[in-house]
């Protein structure tokens, strides 16, 4: 199922939204993590660059053939063997990986979706104990050049609320991924 109003703009213009190395460093993106998993990997934007910091596997998902196409080019001009690319409809198939197998679930720009539980389920299944999950999402206080309408757009407070605390914990408290997102971090007890 496409997540609502989930369009990409044209690449160039996408990248500019990000600080890539301070997102990843803030969403604590590195060599310690073995193996994660990215829900709606778009143009590779942060597929590849967190490719080349964990020392395991990354599990690339998205429901559009060509946004893996995007990827996998970059993923061979970067000459990465450790991504694998999968189109996948996780709301309505799971990721199909094993049951606590993964360290770090990222969930970009996605959980304005009408189920967001479900991608929570999902990785709370695939995560180790003590694996964490990433998010980040537009800022809802302020207009943003690009993103979902802002109707639609969670809160740090409305994602908060719909987390299962007997399942995870809040490990990092939401803070600003300046100037259009927010991002906190989540981990499986």
């Amino acid at each position: 199922m496409k997540v609502q109003d989930s369009g990409m703009p044209e690449e160039n213009l996408w990248n500019s939204f990000f600080d890539i190395p301070s997102i990843l460093s803030k969403m604590e993106i590195t060599i310690q993590i073995q193996n994660l998993v990215e829900i709606g990997s778009g143009y590779g934007t942060f597929t590849i660059p967190t490719a080349n910091i964990i020392s395991g596997d990354l599990y690339a998902f998205d429901i559009e053939s060509e946004m893996l196409t995007y990827v996998k080019e970059k993923q061979h001009f970067h000459n990465l063997s450790n991504i694998i690319l999968e189109k996948r409809d996780i709301l309505t198939e799971t990721t199909g990986l094993k049951n606590n197998s993964i360290d770090y679930f990222m969930l970009f720009n996605i959980l304005h979706n009408n189920k967001p539980t479900q991608f929570l389920e999902e990785a709370y299944r695939i995560l180790k104990p003590g694996g964490k999950i990433g998010i980040i999402h537009w800022r809802k206080d302020i207009e943003t050049p690009r993103g979902p309408e802002l109707s639609i757009r969670p809160t740090p407070e409305q994602i908060i609320k719909i987390v299962d605390l007997e399942k995870f914990t809040l490990h990092k408290k939401p803070f600003l991924l300046k100037p259009y997102h927010y991002g906190l971090i989540l981990i499986k007890k």
